[in-house]
């Protein structure tokens, strides 16, 4: 059976995932979904918008638009960061709450899918008045969030301390001390140790499982790493720690490579002290661009999105592409990596690491029994590694991409909570 999305009947119409439709609508259709099934799957739960006053530094009164969407809360509380950014909108944050359900999904953690946010720049904010903005949106979305209903954590443009800031306020508002309603906090307000480079650890266990089906030895492969931001620059640092070769990295100005490898820690002092990786001694200059084609084993991209589309991807000479970044990769590109047997890891599995230690700091959260670093990194690498082997194993058996087969893995998932839950 095929359903046309046009043939179908929705009583709201403007809250479709445009982004869930794109994405999935192959897969609605090699899974034969019933109607029921593709209902519940591409609208969310809920969804609102919130307009606050904010008193700023002027003196005078501002209002911001907030919005926050939670789109499938079947398997467990929803999970989603916070962004401030001034072109956010209402459908951006339901495309990035249905892909958190996903992720929370696809490694098996009991939580569904949301995401948040204001229409704001944060860089043109004075530190009191970023304070207000935050302050003033949990006020406006309090009675919608909460440790067992809706946990933020953070996401572009928010960090710790923007996370300390809405754990105080929600604790203002119910009068008691809550840290289970926010995850990403400052370890003294009860955040969890590894946090900061959970995302890129995660996603170099899961590179690691792939190494190994892929019958490739670390100490014969080259990396290339589009991005040396966080996720990037804490790649770059663990990988090296254990003894792979990294060939070239990039930031937003350009990037560096030597064939020989590069020595990360030097790199990482190069780009503190002058801002950039490039002009790094012993390296020669290339383009992002270039790095994406060059001669590696294992690209990284850690950056922006639609870096690899249809005009370079058959110029990939990498066998292993690790999706760090969030949609790196075009639909197209998808498919000619797929045609030329390169392994592409999506981003759903190989940044998930973020949301499985965010997870770790809930329990701790709600225990009130905090864990040693050894703990958490035991517990991520296994979580990982039993997640890379659901996805890999069933893309063997559906003879897919692993980027379908973790759709897929966590759609029914999804459905199956649902189906326990009477909904289907």
């Amino acid at each position: 059976m095929i359903i046309k999305q046009h043939e179908r009947i929705h009583a709201d119409e403007g809250n479709l995932c445009k982004k869930c439709i794109t994405e999935l609508e192959e897969l609605y259709l090699y899974l034969d979904l019933s109607v029921e099934e593709l209902d519940l799957l591409d609208m969310p739960r809920r969804s609102f918008t919130v307009h606050f006053p904010v008193k700023m530094d002027t003196g005078k009164t501002k209002m911001f638009v907030g919005h926050r969407v939670q789109y499938n809360d079947a398997r467990g509380p929803a999970k989603g960061g916070i962004r401030f950014h001034p072109e956010l909108t209402l459908d951006d944050v339901r495309d990035l709450a249905f892909l958190m359900s996903l992720k929370c999904a696809v490694v098996n953690i009991p939580f569904g899918g949301s995401k948040g946010g204001v229409a704001v720049n944060p860089k043109e904010l004075s530190r009191n008045e970023l304070e207000q903005v935050t302050r003033s949106y949990i006020r406006a979305i309090a009675d919608h969030i909460g440790p067992h209903k809706d946990i933020p954590a953070p996401d572009v443009y928010t960090d710790e301390k923007i996370m300390a800031w809405i754990l105080d306020e929600y604790e203002r508002i119910k009068g008691e001390h809550i840290p289970a309603v926010v995850t990403g906090k400052p370890i003294e307000l009860g955040g969890s140790k590894a946090r900061g480079y959970s995302t890129s650890l995660g996603g170099i266990h899961i590179l690691e499982e792939a190494l190994n089906r892929s019958n490739m030895e670390k100490h014969d492969v080259n990396i290339a790493i589009q991005g040396f931001g966080n996720v990037g620059e804490n790649a770059s640092r663990i990988l090296y720690e254990k003894g792979y070769k990294i060939i070239a990295v990039s930031d937003s100005k350009g990037g560096i490579m030597n064939m020989d490898g590069l020595t990360v820690p030097e790199v990482m002092k190069h780009k503190a002290n002058t801002g950039s990786v490039i002009d790094f001694k012993g390296s020669k200059f290339i383009t992002n661009e270039e790095l994406l084609t060059s001669e590696c084993d294992i690209l990284i991209p850690s950056a922006l999105s639609e870096q690899l589309n249809k005009d370079n991807a058959r110029d990939v000479k990498a066998k292993i592409v690790l999706e760090l970044a969030n949609a790196p990769t075009t639909i197209e590109a998808d498919s000619i990596f797929l045609d030329r047997n390169i392994m592409l890891i999506p981003d759903i599995l190989a940044n998930a690491g973020g949301v499985v230690v965010s997870y770790f700091e809930w329990i701790q959260n709600l225990s009130n029994d905090y864990w040693e670093e050894e703990r958490i990194l035991e517990k991520l690498k296994k979580t990982m590694a039993s997640s890379f082997n659901d996805v890999y194993s069933l893309c063997n058996e559906e003879k897919c991409s692993m980027r379908r087969s973790a759709y897929q893995l966590a759609v029914k998932r999804i459905l199956h909570a649902e189906r326990l839950r009477g909904n289907l």
